[in-house]
């Protein structure tokens, strides 16, 4: 694997400063078996099961990656950033527990496991102001489900909508859809099976940004693999994402970003090796100080 060299930073200047590493989670960090994507007749590695549903194991990771999210976990302030909700996040067992984690697409920042109300309120209170109602899109959804490929069309914690296909070979163009919503303040993004309409204001960085305020002084290395990560992916330090999904097929790039070699389950754990290499070619950092409360001037995103 190559040497990664940190780009320079305010924060690389700054005494104590320490690294936070977000990484989204399916199809980043762990995956369900139809996104493993191994080459034909590959063995499988040892895996972990990461989530359990009605019993049932849904979602995993290879026993490697599970060694490498410990040790990211011990070296740097992990962020579990995610757009599931705030119980679908609670289905899964990284077997660390992070100081932070982000739900609902930014929607809830999560404290040692609690939910900050104040975030949630002002984050409420942005999108009420700046984009279309819930209940207008949520009717769009449902004229799209009519048509007969959508399996399931759900409500995220009262913030945004998505639709799960049948197969994602029998999702409609939504281009023509996609320009509408972006002019009523709402996106739309197809990972995989799924459709997202998600208001503009609602992000996963504005929640990190956030996240960094409250670890400064700090540097950002950031994982996903969708649309909806690209802003956290820009922001970061040391950016990775998946040789699969949303942003590889619009080949999305940026400076500082790193692409893996390989795709699925397997690409899960190189991006892994690269966060972890990254943190290392950066140096040793100390552990945080005592982190401020909540912001008390202007809301999110400004």
């Amino acid at each position: 694997m190559s040497t990664w060299t940190p780009a320079p930073s305010p924060a690389a200047a700054l005494p104590g400063a320490r690294w936070v590493v977000a990484c989204d989670l399916d199809q980043t960090l762990i995956y369900s078996r139809r996104s493993f994507r191994l080459p034909s007749g590959a063995v499988e590695p040892e895996l972990v099961t990461v989530e359990h549903i009605d019993g049932e194991p849904a979602a995993f990771c290879t026993a490697a990656s599970a060694e490498l999210i410990a040790r990211l976990h011990a070296a740097a302030t992990l962020v579990p950033v995610t757009t599931r909700t705030r119980a679908q996040y609670e289905r899964v067992d990284l077997g660390v527990r992070p100081r932070y984690a982000i739900t609902t697409n930014g929607g809830h920042l999560l404290v040692d496991g609690r939910p900050d109300e104040a975030w949630a309120a002002r984050i409420r209170e942005r999108i009420a102001t700046r984009a279309r109602p819930l209940a207008e899109v949520w009717a769009i959804a449902q004229r799209l489900a009519a048509d007969g490929w959508v399996r399931v069309s759900r409500v995220a914690d009262g913030l945004f909508v998505y639709l799960v296909a049948y197969e994602r070979d029998g999702i409609p163009d939504l281009s023509g859809l996609a320009a509408g919503l972006a002019a009523d303040g709402w996106g739309l993004s197809v990972q995989g099976r799924k459709v997202y309409l998600v208001p503009a204001g609602l992000t996963k960085q504005a929640a990190l940004a956030e996240v960094m305020r409250r670890a400064a002084p700090a540097r950002l290395a950031a994982a996903g693999d969708s649309l909806l990560d690209a802003g956290m992916l820009a922001a970061a330090d040391l950016a990775v994402r998946p040789a699969h999904g949303e942003l590889d097929e619009h080949r999305w790039t940026h400076p500082n970003l790193r692409v893996t070699t390989v795709s699925g389950l397997r690409g899960g754990q190189e991006l892994l090796e690269i966060l972890e290499a990254g943190l290392a070619a950066a140096g040793p950092a100390p552990a945080p100080g005592p982190a401020p409360g909540p912001a008390a001037g202007p809301g999110p995103g400004r």
